[in-house]
């Protein structure tokens, strides 16, 4: 087994020892995944460049568990929804290859469609 298998396994083992499957459907469970994102997010709000730069030297723990957080839910929607998370991950990046040929895109921040 990988170790993204592995990962869901044990995530579906711990939501069914519990019986939380039931509260589990798509929206609620892409509501948890964004409220975790928001977790994140949170470590960052209202910081300069230099106070992020600290904040990620005095708490890299903390914002490590919410980003395992993320990923936790990221992978209970993939296993619920029967998507290839690894797949998914590929075919996006094909796509974000054709959309930002390195020729126009490298070095800008703008939108593919104005390219």
């Amino acid at each position: 087994m990988n170790p993204l298998s592995d990962l869901t396994s044990r995530i579906i083992a711990f939501r069914d020892a519990r019986d939380w499957a039931q509260f589990h459907n798509p929206k609620d469970v892409a509501l948890s995944l964004v409220l975790e994102a928001t977790e994140v997010m949170e470590h960052f709000q209202w910081k300069n460049p230099e106070q992020v730069k600290q904040h990620i030297q005095t708490h890299k723990q903390e914002i490590g568990e919410e980003l395992a957080d993320v990923f936790y839910w990221v992978l209970l929607l993939s296993h619920d929804l029967g998507i290839d998370p690894v797949e998914a991950l590929k075919d996006k990046l094909e796509k974000n290859e054709l959309k930002y040929p390195v020729d126009k895109a490298r070095g800008v921040a703008t939108k593919y469609t104005e390219l």
